[in-house]
């Protein structure tokens, strides 16, 4: 069985002794807190493991046991201490059945060792914190490990790079089940970025990094202000008061990517704000954003996000259950992510 998008609604947090307390603390906080305006509804947050499970000083009381994974949409597993050791078979096994039983399955941190052992990982890219991407690669050679990435969406099965990645990708499921003003909403109301830039190769868009003393801290957010001109490099190596070089180099260094690509993803994300608030056609989103014509929007929301811009549209602005081809619209989301 596999969950369409407006039927995730339970997510369960795999608990088991040696969890680390930071990402399951995070995890607690996105799922289990109430829901940032826009949002409609929200996640109903399980804790299934053993009685006072945890990391610590840091436990907690589970609403079931690990067998309460296998009913959810949603299984979580934090980041867990002691890597050297194979994890517990008991959770390896829930999270399998879990996973059969089709819910989706996210990693925190060191978490990915859970699901590499699960076999959840054959076959896929996956990623962990920096320092453990080697012995993850090694001890599970039909895993491709990613280092260079904070997250890592296939689909069903998604990972993340350690700590703080952990938000990154809880947030990158927010946006997937509720869209990116809600995502948005609920970044600013833990202080924390949407989404950050670090190499990831994901397909969603990338914000404006913070405020900082380099020699891009003004010009990104000027940029950003101004997405409905047709900006150039010129146009922004003279905001920045630097040669096109140079200007493109700094970008490397912040951003991670070159100016026009960066730029790019803004309009994109823009366009995902305004189709989801605001009834604008398609032509008014290409010129507010910056894009030009619908034809040029078009293309370039279809090869970044997946679906065509009123596709979009009708699943993150409705999100009805009944929705005509929703089913089909999360199917090619994921596709694209694990292409």
């Amino acid at each position: 069985m596999t969950h369409t998008l407006p039927d995730m609604t339970t997510v369960a947090l795999a608990l088991t002794e040696g969890m680390l307390h930071f990402e399951l603390a995070l995890a607690c906080e996105v799922f289990g807190s109430g829901p940032p305006a826009p949002a409609r509804s929200w996640y109903d947050l399980r804790i299934c493991g053993p009685g006072g499970a945890g990391a610590g000083r840091f436990r907690l009381e589970p609403d079931d046991g690990l067998d309460g994974l296998v009913t959810a949409h949603t299984v979580i597993v934090p980041g867990w201490a002691d890597i050297d050791r194979d994890p517990p078979g008991a959770l390896v096994d829930a999270v399998r059945a879990a996973h059969e039983a089709g819910a989706r399955v996210a990693s925190l941190c060191t978490g990915a060792f859970v699901l590499a052992a699960a076999g959840l990982l054959d076959g896929r890219r996956a990623t962990t914190h920096w320092a453990h991407t080697r012995e993850l690669a090694a001890r599970h050679p039909r895993v491709t490990v990613d280092p260079d990435v904070l997250y890592v969406d296939e689909g069903g099965i998604l990972t993340s790079a350690g700590k703080a990645a952990a938000m990154d990708l809880c947030l990158h499921l927010v946006r997937r089940d509720h869209g990116a003003a809600t995502a948005n909403a609920l970044a600013r109301r833990l202080v924390v970025p949407p989404h950050r830039d670090g190499g990831q190769a994901q397909y969603v868009t990338a914000p404006v990094p913070a405020p900082g003393d380099h020699p891009l801290a003004g010009v990104l957010s000027w940029a950003v202000e101004h997405l409905d001109r047709p900006l150039t490099v010129d146009d922004l190596a003279r905001r920045a008061g630097l040669s096109s070089r140079h200007l493109t180099r700094h970008f490397r260094a912040v951003t991670g990517t070159t100016p026009l690509q960066w730029l790019l993803t803004q309009r994109i994300r823009y366009a995902q704000e305004l189709l989801e608030s605001t009834d604008d056609t398609v032509d008014t989103v290409a010129a507010t954003t910056g894009m030009g014509t619908a034809t040029t929007l078009r293309r370039h929301f279809q090869r970044t996000v997946g679906v065509p811009p009123d596709t979009y549209r009708r699943t993150f602005r409705t999100r009805p259950a009944s929705v005509p081809g929703a089913r089909q619209v999360e199917h090619a989301v994921h596709e694209r992510h694990r292409q």
